[in-house]
């Protein structure tokens, strides 16, 4: 069936979490702002996808509007790969990441949840099959620095019935006041999102050493330098994870190839949808590297991943924002339960569409 509309709709959602408003990117965030992706068909089914993200938000909308809609549109949303391909060659002239990458993953998500529907299945039906009906969540806390606050959110988490916690921490003394919260059998993992150089990374991941992490995520700056991050993984125990920023599968090639990282960490919405995801997917399987999903989200995007999971024994854990939603966009759906775990939806496409009266009251417009 051809496209005949592909629109971006920003949403900002109002939350709450432990501590001071912070932020990542440079910006302190009142709301949480996300950019979903609607793709509607000649046969009046409607697809479900989500761009990254945050701050550039109305770069990504305008790349949608103004280069990727008047291409897609007409085209069959049946021929995902085909087309994704083809998309990536004709904007590569705009890089092979950010905005551009951003958009053709939001057009992506949507043309999978597009598929799905169409087949009457859930999406992990279509990338393998449904092999586990719930997936372990991690509470993913913001960056809260004062140890105290750090400790409070640690025990929160702990009362949601999560069996994990990561940290935004760049102190060791706030990772030492997370451990002593958590004790000594809970699963405690650190982002620093690039904090340090390369001989100070070595020298904060032997302080954090004794805190017995079970991965350091993107500890060097430049996240491109990999040859620091081998040197890294050399002169620590704790194993180290990275991609985020990675920004399409032929750049994993490299990380995946190395010794430097044991788990790979493709974002959905940032590495260019669940096409380009499976494809790093399987080069971490061909290296023997874990996946450990980037999906601080609300929308598509952790459904994506969540349907993912289902189908990719390679992934352990899924992130899961540490964050109180006032208006969730699924209701329930999509939000773990009171045993720290995502409940895999077993409706057609990505399982879910956003409620219609709650997207109204978060619309950015």
């Amino acid at each position: 069936m051809r496209i005949i509309s592909i629109e971006p709709i920003p949403i900002a959602i109002p939350y709450r979490h432990e501590g001071p408003l912070t932020g990542f990117g440079g910006s302190v965030w009142p709301t949480l702002r996300y950019l979903l992706v609607r793709v509607e068909t000649e046969d009046g089914l409607v697809g479900w996808g989500e761009a990254f993200g945050y701050s550039v938000i109305p770069a990504t909308a305008a790349v949608i509007r103004e280069t990727l809609a008047p291409l897609a549109i007409g085209r069959d949303a049946s021929i995902v790969a085909g087309l994704m391909e083809e998309l990536k060659k004709t904007l590569h002239i705009y890089g092979r990441g950010g905005s551009t990458q951003y958009a053709i993953g939001g057009l992506d998500i949507a043309l999978w949840d597009l598929a799905g529907k169409r087949a009457r299945c859930p999406l992990a039906e279509l990338l393998g099959g449904i092999g586990r009906a719930s997936i372990d969540a991690y509470s993913s806390l913001m960056r809260l620095t004062d140890p105290d606050i750090v400790r409070r959110g640690c025990e929160r988490a702990r009362q949601k019935g999560f069996r994990a916690v990561k940290l935004h921490e760049i102190t060791e003394p706030a990772v030492a006041a997370a451990r002593e919260a958590l004790g000594d059998d809970i699963p405690l993992m650190v982002d620093v999102n690039c904090a340090w150089r390369p001989d100070e990374a070595v020298t904060m991941a032997r302080s954090l050493e004794r805190h017995r992490l079970t991965w350091l995520e993107e500890p060097i700056w430049p996240p491109e330098d990999l040859a620091s991050l081998q040197r890294l993984r050399a002169a620590s125990d704790t194993p180290l994870a990275a991609g985020e920023n990675i920004p399409n599968a032929w750049a994993f090639k490299p990380f995946a190839e190395s010794h430097a990282l044991d788990y790979l960490q493709p974002s959905v919405t940032k590495v260019g949808g669940i096409t380009e995801f499976m494809k790093v997917a399987n080069m971490a399987e061909f290296h023997g590297k874990r996946i450990a999903p980037h999906s601080p989200y609300f929308g598509p995007g952790l459904l994506a991943t969540i349907q993912i999971a289902a189908a990719c024994p390679l992934i352990g854990r899924i992130e899961c924002f540490g964050v109180e939603l006032e208006s969730p966009l699924y209701g329930s759906i999509g939000l773990p339960d009171t045993n720290g775990m995502f409940v895999v939806p077993t409706s057609p496409g990505l399982g879910m569409d956003p409620d219609p009266d709650v997207l109204k009251r978060v619309k950015v417009t």
